[in-house]
C-alpha cells in the first residue's frame, strides 16, 4: 500500500508517537514509584478478576448515581477498544497491503458491523459529553474545559476520519464492505458521484494518512490529558484496597521521624497513583457533603492540585530531597479544605477508579497536629478531655456508668463470665439523649435474656474521633489502653451502639496490634478472636429468632442511614426489618441506603464549630421534612443528636428523632 519511502517516514511517525506517549508515562511513572512503599499485590489473582471484571464491564461508570453518563461513557470506551484494534490493523496495513488482524472468517465479518456501530455510539457518546459539560454545565464538570474539547474534538475527528477512510477503501475496493452499513452507503455516495478511479484511489490514501495521523496524534496527546485515566485508573482499580474508606493508615509513631503528609515525599506510591488515575469527573464532588453546603472542599480538586504539584515539584521528588519541597499546607491544600471532611466516604463509593480521598485529608491533619500542633482552637479543649477524663466532654471517668444506674446491669467486675460486653461509648455514656439509647438497648438485651455486662468505670474513649482529627498519638494511646482492658477482662464478644466504635474495634484495633510497642502478645493474640457486632444486626437477630416479643405499632418512620453503619459496613437491611418489624413503615429519604447524606458529625466533626457555608445537618434534615415522616429513626447516637439540633433549629422539634434500639423498647409487650 505505501511506497518504501512512504514506509520509511511512517516508521518514523510511528517512533515519534511512541516517544511523544512513552516519555510523560515514564516520567509519572517515576513520580509513582517516588512515593512510600506499601503492598498493594496481596492476592494478584483476586485482584486481577475484580478489575478485569470491573473495567471490561465498565461496573466502574454504570453506577445508579449517573446512569446516562455512564451508557455514555459505556460507548466511549468500547468504541474505544474498537478503535485500538482498528489501530493495529491500519498499522499493519500500511506495511502489508490488505492486512486483516481479524481475518476474513466470521470474526472479521463481525467487526466489520461493530467497527460501524461504535462509530455512531462514540459520536453519541460525545454529542452527550459536550451538551453536557458546555451547555448544561453541572459543577461537576467546571474544570478543565480545554483539555475536555481538546479529546472531544479528537473523538469525532478520528471517528470521521475512519469513516473517509472507509468510504474510499469500499469504492477503491468494491465487494469489501462486508457488514460496513456505514461504509457501504458512503461508498455509494462516492460511486454516484462519479469519480474518477485516479481520484478515488487518492482519496483512499489520503483517508489512511488522514485517519492514522490523528489517531496517532491523539496517542501523544493522551498523557498530557484526563484519558490518562484509561490507563492509571485501570491500575488503580487493580491495587485498590478493599475497604480502605473506613479505616485509617496506622502511624508507626516509635519508627517514623515524620508524622503524616507533611510534603510531596510524604505521599505512598499509591496516593501518587490516584492523582494521575483521576478522571475528573465530579461524581465525588457531587455527593460531598461539604461541597454541597458550600465549603472549600472538593474531593476532586483535592486531586487535581495534588497532580499539579506532584508534576510541578517532579524534579525534587525524584532526587529525594524533601526540604526542597513546600509543605502541601497552605501550599497546595487550603486549612478550610482539610478541616471540613466528615470522612463520610461518599467521595469514595462513586468513585469509578477506586481513589482513596479519605487517607489523604487524614494524612494532611495528622501532619498539621502531630508536627506542627496545628489545628482548629476548640480542638484543643477536646483533646486535653480525652488526654485527661478518656471523654469528649471531660466529665468525670467515674460517671461513666451511670446511665445504668436502676437497671440491675451487672460490670464485667461484678459478672466475669458474661457472654457479651455492651460498649456504651461516649456519647451513650454522658450524653443525656445518647444514654436513653443505652438505657433502652439494654432493656432490650434484658428482655431477651441476654447474659451481658458493662465496663463502667473501666471503659474509655474508643478514639475514633481522635484518629480522624489527626491526633495518632492520642488515638493510640487509647486504643492500646482499651485492648488491654478487653485481655484483662477477658472479653469474647462486644456490642455496640455506636457505628464509630464499632468500625474502630472491628477494622481499626486489628490494624493497630502490630503498631502498639505497649500491647504484649497475648492481649494481641486474644483480640484477634473477638467478635464485635453493632445493635442493628443484634436487634435484627433477636427479633428474626423471637426473642424479642413485640406488639406492632404501625405509624411511617424515615430512616437516616449513618455513613459508619451504612456505607462503610454496608448494615443497610438490617436496621429497615428492625423498624418494619415494630409495625413501622419505614420512609425512604432522598439520598438512602449507600448514598445516605451525611449528618456532618463524622470526621471528628462533631467537636469542631461548623463556621462556613450552611450546617450539613441542616440539609439532612431538609430531607427529613421533605418525606413527610413524622419520626426520623438512625443506628448511631451522634447522627440522632445531630439531626435532632437542626429539626429544632429548623422549629421542628415535633419530629421526632430515635435510635433503633428506642423504637424496639418502646414495642416490648
Amino acid at each position: 500500500m505505501l511506497s518504501p519511502l512512504e514506509k520509511t517516514l511512517f516508521i518514523f511517525i510511528i517512533l515519534a508517537m511512541a516517544v511523544l506517549f512513552l516519555a510523560p508515562i515514564y516520567r509519572r511513572y517515576r513520580i509513582v514509584r517516588a512515593g512510600r512503599p506499601e503492598n498493594r499485590f496481596d492476592g494478584i489473582g483476586r485482584r486481577l478478576v475484580h478489575a478485569v471484571g470491573k473495567i471490561l464491564l465498565q461496573r466502574c461508570t454504570l453506577k445508579n448515581e449517573r446512569r446516562f453518563t455512564g451508557l455514555a461513557h459505556v460507548f466511549i470506551f468500547y468504541s474505544a477498544l474498537t478503535f485500538d484494534t482498528l489501530t493495529v490493523n491500519h498499522t499493519f496495513e500500511g506495511f502489508i497491503p490488505g492486512f486483516a488482524l481479524l481475518g476474513e472468517g466470521g470474526l472479521g465479518l463481525l467487526f466489520s458491523f461493530v467497527v460501524d456501530l461504535m462509530a455512531v455510539l462514540v459520536l453519541l457518546g460525545v454529542l452527550f459529553f459536550a451538551v453536557r459539560r458546555f451547555v448544561v454545565r453541572p459543577r461537576g464538570y467546571r474544570t478543565t474545559p480545554g483539555d475536555s474539547a481538546v479529546i472531544y474534538t479528537a473523538l469525532v475527528l478520528v471517528t470521521l476520519s475512519f469513516l473517509y477512510y472507509e468510504a474510499f477503501a469500499i469504492a477503491h475496493h468494491p465487494g469489501t464492505e462486508r457488514l460496513s452499513f456505514l461504509g457501504a452507503r458512503l461508498a455509494g455516495a462516492v460511486q454516484e458521484a462519479g469519480l474518477s478511479a485516479a481520484a478515488v484511489t487518492s482519496h483512499f490514501k489520503i483517508g489512511w494518512w488522514l485517519h492514522i495521523l490523528l489517531v496517532y496524534a491523539f496517542i501523544a496527546y493522551v498523557p498530557h490529558s484526563k484519558y490518562l485515566h484509561m490507563f492509571a485508573g485501570s491500575l488503580n482499580v487493580l491495587v485498590r484496597d478493599p475497604g480502605s474508606s473506613r479505616v485509617i493508615p496506622a502511624l508507626d509513631l516509635e519508627k517514623s521521624e515524620r508524622f503524616g503528609l507533611e510534603k510531596a515525599s510524604d505521599f505512598g506510591w499509591k496516593d501518587n497513583l490516584d492523582a494521575f488515575a483521576c478522571m475528573e469527573c465530579g461524581r465525588c464532588q457531587d455527593v460531598c457533603p461539604a461541597f454541597q453546603t458550600g465549603k472549600p472542599l472538593s474531593p476532586k480538586m483535592i486531586l487535581c492540585d495534588m497532580e499539579r504539584h506532584l508534576l510541578g515539584v517532579r524534579k525534587a521528588l525524584l532526587k529525594g530531597r524533601p526540604e526542597g519541597l513546600p509543605n502541601l499546607v497552605p501550599g497546595v491544600h487550603s486549612e478550610d479544605e482539610i478541616w471540613t471532611c466528615t470522612t463520610c466516604g461518599a467521595c469514595m463509593h462513586v468513585c469509578p477508579v477506586e481513589i482513596e480521598h479519605i487517607r489523604k485529608l487524614v494524612g494532611l491533619r495528622q501532619s498539621g497536629v502531630l508536627m506542627e500542633s496545628r489545628f482548629p482552637t476548640e480542638l484543643g479543649a477536646f483533646f486535653r478531655n480525652l488526654e485527661t477524663n478518656a471523654n469528649p466532654w471531660g466529665i468525670g471517668f467515674a460517671k461513666r456508668g451511670e446511665w445504668a444506674e436502676g437497671l440491675g446491669v451487672p460490670t464485667l467486675a461484678e459478672r466475669p463470665e458474661a457472654e457479651y460486653l455492651f460498649w456504651a461509648g461516649c456519647s451513650a455514656s454522658f450524653d443525656e439523649e445518647g444514654r436513653k439509647i443505652a438505657r433502652a438497648f439494654a432493656r432490650c438485651l434484658a428482655a431477651a435474656e441476654i447474659d451481658f455486662a458493662i465496663l463502667g468505670n473501666a471503659e474509655k474513649c474508643c478514639g475514633d474521633s481522635a484518629r480522624r482529627l489527626g491526633n495518632e498519638y492520642l488515638a493510640q494511646t487509647l486504643a492500646a489502653e482499651t485492648i488491654k482492658t478487653f485481655a484483662r477482662y477477658n472479653v469474647r464478644n462486644i456490642l455496640t451502639v455506636c457505628p464509630h466504635g464499632f468500625n474502630t474495634f472491628r477494622h481499626e484495633y486489628p490494624r493497630l496490634l502490630d503498631v502498639l510497642p505497649s500491647l504484649d502478645p497475648a492481649a494481641k493474640a486474644h483480640y484477634r478472636t473477638i467478635s464485635v457486632v453493632h445493635h442493628a444486626e443484634f436487634l435484627h437477630g433477636l427479633l428474626v429468632r423471637g426473642r424479642l416479643k413485640i406488639r406492632a405499632k404501625g405509624g411511617p418512620i424515615a430512616y437516616h442511614d449513618p455513613c459508619y453503619l451504612g456505607r462503610h459496613n454496608g448494615i443497610l437491611r438490617a436496621p429497615r426489618d428492625v423498624l418494619a418489624r415494630t409495625g413501622s413503615k419505614v420512609v425512604e429519604l432522598e439520598n438512602n441506603r449507600e448514598h445516605s447524606f451525611c449528618c456532618g458529625a463524622g470526621g471528628g466533626l462533631m467537636w469542631t464549630e461548623e463556621k462556613l457555608g450552611t450546617r450539613v445537618n441542616h440539609k439532612r434534615a431538609e430531607e427529613v421534612l421533605g418525606s413527610g415522616a413524622s419520626a426520623v429513626a438512625t443506628g448511631c447516637p451522634f447522627c440522632a443528636t445531630m439531626l435532632r439540633d437542626a429539626l429544632k433549629d429548623k422549629d421542628r422539634a415535633d419530629v421526632r428523632v430515635l435510635d433503633l434500639a428506642e423504637a424496639v423498647a418502646e414495642a416490648l409487650i
